[in-house]
């Protein structure tokens, strides 16, 4: 199946990186290669280093602009950005966060609830699964992550009905999964949008450790800016845009003595200056690509 992949808010995200002829950047989650491509055609003598977790990602990577000697390909976790740059300062790092539209078109990646496939959801395709998840957590774990990744108010209803379930027989595909939610929630909330998507989101999250390494990537992220380097982000929904945002808040933060002091004693300035508050798609976008109606745009400028 040929990787596909259109890159949200493509043109904002690119001038968002003030892209330099001679610098370095770093494409954390590379794709189809979309937003590489066009960096790379804003670049001279500067290099690009394109990461993808996803080993399919990675061979359409090789092909599409592993010729480029500009180019340094890396299949690898962008929670890994310290020890891939190794020392090397970028002057912009872009992350393109949650699944790819190859990787939701391609049933058996098990990422959809629209095609019935195996229940997979690995992004790296290994570790567990979610098939692992839904087959072997508790009751109370699925409801825990269902809520918390998926915001869903139905959450335990829904992790009571996969337990009943599979104790009849395991839970195998995406379509037996998005049966059970659509029966585990009320008729009106089957009218808001499919009654899956908040499940499937959760466990996807859950699978891929997706938030669990936010916080932290996003620091590491920040740490290898160099002074005037800039970091832009997309999100695509409110628990990974709040990660994002409450992150780049902190490196904007000055003094933090209390108000009464009459002087500074804490020394602290701010590393860092909001280039945007949060970039979405305009009207045009959104009616020709579905999936930038959720999609945010963040960006970072490193000031010291």
């Amino acid at each position: 199946m040929e990787f596909k992949h259109i890159s949200v808010l493509f043109e904002e995200t690119l001038d968002s990186l003030n892209i330099k002829p001679d610098g370095l950047y770093v494409d954390c989650t590379c794709g189809g290669a979309g937003h590489s491509k066009a960096i790379l055609e804003r670049l001279e003598n500067g290099k690009l280093i394109a990461i993808d977790r996803d080993p399919d990602a990675i061979e359409v990577i090789k092909e599409r602009i592993g010729s480029d000697d500009r180019v340094e390909i890396v299949n690898d976790n962008f929670s890994n950005i310290k020890s891939i740059l190794n020392g090397r300062k970028a002057d912009g790092i872009l992350a393109d966060l949650g699944v790819s539209s190859f990787q939701l078109d391609n049933a058996q990646r098990g990422f959809s609830f629209h095609k019935d496939a195996p229940l997979d959801m690995r992004m790296s395709k290994t570790g567990k699964s979610a098939f692992d998840v839904v087959n072997g957590y508790s009751e109370q774990e699925l409801a825990n992550i269902i809520n918390r990744y998926g915001e869903e108010k139905f959450a335990r209803n829904i992790a009571k009905n996969i337990v009943k379930s599979r104790n009849v027989k395991p839970i195998e595909t995406t379509l037996q999964l998005a049966e059970i939610v659509k029966n585990s929630v009320p008729a009106k909330a089957r009218r808001e949008g499919h009654p899956a998507r908040k499940t499937f989101q959760a466990i996807r999250i859950e699978v891929n450790d997706e938030l669990s390494i936010l916080s932290d990537a996003v620091q590491d992220m920040f740490s290898c800016l160099t002074t005037g380097g800039r970091l832009s982000i997309i999100t695509f929904h409110s628990l990974e845009d709040r990660t994002v945002k409450e992150k780049f808040r902190e490196f904007t933060v000055g003094c933090t003595c209390p108000k009464d002091f009459p002087v500074c004693v804490c020394g602290k300035t701010p590393e860092g200056k909001l280039i945007n508050r949060g970039i979405t798609a305009g009207e045009t976008e959104l009616e020709t690509n579905n999936r930038s109606r959720s999609a945010r745009l963040r960006t970072i400028e490193k000031i010291k």
